[in-house]
């Protein structure tokens, strides 16, 4: 029986990794998921034919109780709060793995210094994934509005981590060969690894938010590999590893697309409060919906640039609809998008594609870019860091040396903007105030609407 068991494991791994390899072009990423689906099926089936497996009932009870609950919440959560779900789901695979290294101390099944390395890393990462996660849903919820920072907080960073770290060494030296750990240090530990990752995260503010998203990610898989080991699991080890390493690759991709380092992200975040240095000259101009349409309506080339604005809103169906009443007239129209757009990694993507837009005209940075000059009309849709250009020019930003889209160098640019504030990271955009810049104030949904009826007007 075991036979069966290890080759079913050989085709999930294979189809684990093909899926993640199918999940990097848009076009493929529906067929990635269902081949990372299936694989997961498998396991979880083939497991009941591992031998001496026990508690199967409580095995069926879990299956069903979280298979319910995730197949209501795939159902009812709207798109506009994906981010939220996927920082909850990740958070818990990272408690789920923390959990079972607890589990295996006190049964007293782990035995050697190198399984009990990795049973204490798996719990110290999954640990600080499964608070830190619960603390970037709160944030993207709106439950925790603020970024919460402590006097002395990178002080208070260091001091918890090492002394998890070093309780963490404790129980490894007094677990070798005994296999278990004392009760009351395991709790300290896990609580001291709890408290970490809530305090790691709290002062992260909304502008690093898909950063860290992926990096917690990234933990949360790392924390399975290392628990698929304790567990001598080559499934969890495969995934935990693919996962893992995926997560770490976009963590750095999505850092680098900020110019923002890790470290700076975890330890110097942009807060809520920060802003950018020195007065922004210029004043902020109003346009009709009428005008807007007019402009887009006698141009030849439109980039639309969707922000978390356009999501909040749910207005992705609404300017796609407005996209085709432009091509239907002759006009070029592109969507642009920024790597941290959003609240999470792919967030603009998977709205859009929600929304029917062929992947054929979505461009990434670096792919478009070089058009803004030749373009008619940029349109921002709630989007406020990715196009502010104190990136380019003030050193005393917070967002200086971050790549952002050229919109400032469209011959037009028309802001689509709730209302006169910055935007979620606190940061005053120089771009609402350029000379080429007018302001259609209002939510996303029904500013693109008026558009659309002034663009029927015309047609």
């Amino acid at each position: 029986m075991q036979w069966i068991v290890d080759g079913v494991y050989l085709a999930v791994a294979v189809l684990f990794i093909v899926g993640l390899k199918a999940m990097s072009s848009p076009a493929k990423a529906r067929r990635g998921i269902t081949w990372a689906g299936v694989g997961m099926v498998l396991a979880t089936l083939v497991t009941f034919l591992v031998p001496d497996m026990q508690n199967m009932a409580l095995i069926v009870v879990a299956i069903v109780l979280g298979g319910g609950v995730a197949w209501w919440a795939g159902r009812v959560v709207k798109m506009t709060d994906m981010p939220q779900m996927v920082a909850i789901y990740n958070g818990m695979g990272g408690g789920a793995a923390a959990l079972i290294a607890a589990v295996e101390f006190a049964r007293g099944e782990v035995h050697g210094p190198v399984v009990a390395t990795l049973a204490v890393l798996g719990s110290l990462i999954g640990s600080v994934a499964f608070s830190g996660s619960v603390i970037a849903f709160l944030k993207l919820q709106g439950i925790m509005n603020k970024a919460f920072r402590l006097p002395a907080q990178n002080l208070v960073n260091i001091a918890l981590g090492v002394a998890a770290i070093g309780l963490g060494a404790w129980i490894v030296t007094s677990s070798v060969g005994a296999g278990t750990a004392n009760a009351w240090l395991l709790v300290l530990f896990f609580v001291l690894a709890l408290v970490l990752g809530a305090v790691l995260t709290s002062p992260i503010g909304g502008a690093d938010m898909p950063v860290v998203i992926s990096l917690l990610n990234a933990f949360t898989g790392l924390a399975v590999g290392f628990e698929g080991y304790v567990l001598g699991n080559p499934t969890l080890i495969i995934a935990g590893i693919v996962v893992g390493a995926s997560g770490t690759l976009l963590t750095q991709l999505m850092a680098k697309a900020m110019n923002r380092p890790i470290l700076n992200v975890l330890f110097t975040p942009i807060t809520g409060e920060a802003q950018a240095g020195g007065a922004i000259e210029g004043r902020m101009k109003e346009m009709s919906a009428t005008d807007a349409a007019a402009l887009m309506r006698y141009s030849e080339k439109v980039i639309v640039i969707p922000g978390y604005g356009m999501a909040v809103a749910g207005a992705q169906h609404k300017v796609w609809e407005m996209a085709k009443l432009l091509e239907d007239e002759g006009v070029e129209v592109k969507f642009a998008i920024h790597p941290v757009a959003g609240r999470m990694p792919g967030h603009m993507n998977v709205l859009l594609a929600e929304a029917g837009v062929p992947y054929e005209k979505i461009f990434d940075l670096d792919e478009i870019n070089a058009e803004f000059p030749q373009t008619d009309v940029a349109l921002v849709i709630g989007a406020n860091d990715v196009v502010n250009p104190v990136a380019r020019t003030d050193k005393s930003s917070p967002i200086y040396g971050m790549p952002i889209l050229d919109a400032d160098k469209a011959r037009n640019c028309i802001v689509i903007k709730r209302g006169r504030g910055a935007g979620y990271s606190g940061i005053e955009n120089a771009l609402f105030y350029a000379d080429n810049t007018s302001m259609l104030y209002g939510s996303a949904q029904q500013a693109v609407a008026d558009v659309i009826a002034q663009l029927k007007e015309l047609g």
